[in-house]
């Protein structure tokens, strides 16, 4: 990537990025934070952090941050990393929906209950895909098929994770029923649908553009607010009936009991960093929107997610806790 703000030196970074250290600023022990991304580098959510890493660190932030992946267990073993962390603001962690699906399934007892919120900064959105040989050319086709035979409609998803929970939601606001077949991962899922050897699997944009345009794959929608650029002759699933707004929102928390003064130093270097039109403008290419959200609104965002996520889960007798 191209060096970013590449006329400033650090000292006049620092003032015109993030502004000038007010008197109160908070006072680290660290000069570099960790912020833990629990999963492969060169994933979406490893790539996206290493952005953000680059633009705050080349803008002369202090402390700095170092993205450090720690893979395992399905983003859980960095979470358990990052949960025992001493709250001093040296550790961050990288976060999104899957804190939830894996504590409603019962593979990690917590979930955003065990971390401060710090800012929710990016949504990718979710595409109902499907393989190019399915004869449906419209979400209107595929539900008349799913309800004529429930249950036998093979939909690709890795277990009790967010490419699962998109299709409970949808089956839950619709009376549509599939039948799952398990992959370890967005790759092994991807494969099995360009092979046909899966009928649907979730898509975003990144994952499916080339496909969908080359007519390797279908689309029968995509669950955000508004049709997506990239793919303006895809309609939201708002749009034929279906009020399901379903991305993955990847953000920042710290551990239980990080000190505020230092959730709203970490709040606002992220804060300007999601301004940046360099940042942007890598994030559109990948088909992901950037929107900062402070800490309180997301907190209200993690409540209300887990309670959508709770209820659809308890349907299903995924979860059968209180």
């Amino acid at each position: 990537m191209k060096k970013i703000l590449k006329t400033l030196v650090l000292s006049s970074a620092a003032i015109g990025l993030f502004g000038a250290a007010p008197a109160s600023a908070a006072d680290f022990s660290c000069s570099t934070a960790k912020l833990v991304v629990p999963w492969k580098p060169g994933g979406g959510t490893a790539v996206i952090f290493n952005i953000f890493e680059k633009i705050i660190n080349d803008a002369g932030a202090k402390p700095r941050i170092q993205v450090v992946t720690v893979p395992g267990q399905g983003g859980n073993k960095g979470a358990k990393e990052a949960a025992k962390a001493k709250p001093d603001g040296c550790t961050l962690f990288a976060i999104h929906q899957s804190a939830i699906t894996s504590f409603l399934n019962g593979r990690i007892p917590f979930h955003y209950n065990n971390f401060e919120t710090v800012a929710l900064l990016t949504s990718t959105p979710d595409i109902v895909g499907a393989s190019k040989s399915v004869p449906w050319k419209t979400l209107g086709d595929l539900k008349k098929a799913s309800k004529a035979a429930p249950g036998t409609i093979p939909a690709g998803a890795t277990f009790g994770s967010t490419s699962q929970f998109m299709w409970l939601i949808l089956e839950d606001l619709t009376g549509m029923k599939f039948k799952y077949v398990p992959f370890d991962g967005t790759r092994e899922r991807m494969t099995a649908l360009l092979s046909g050897s899966i009928k649907l699997g979730t898509l975003n944009v990144a994952s499916g553009r080339k496909y969908l345009e080359g007519g390797e794959l279908k689309a029968f929608g995509i669950a955000a607010e508004s049709r997506s650029k990239h793919l303006p002759n895809l309609p939201t699933l708002k749009e034929q009936g279906v009020d399901l707004i379903y991305a993955l929102k990847r953000g920042i928390v710290a551990p239980k009991g990080t000190p505020k003064d230092k959730i709203d130093h970490w709040s606002q270097i992220f804060k300007k960093a999601a301004e940046d039109a360099d940042l942007k403008k890598a994030m559109d290419a990948k088909g992901t929107d950037v929107k900062w959200v402070g800490p309180a609104d997301y907190r209200k965002w993690a409540d209300k997610t887990f309670a959508d996520h709770k209820k659809v889960a308890i349907k299903i007798g995924m979860y059968k806790g209180k």
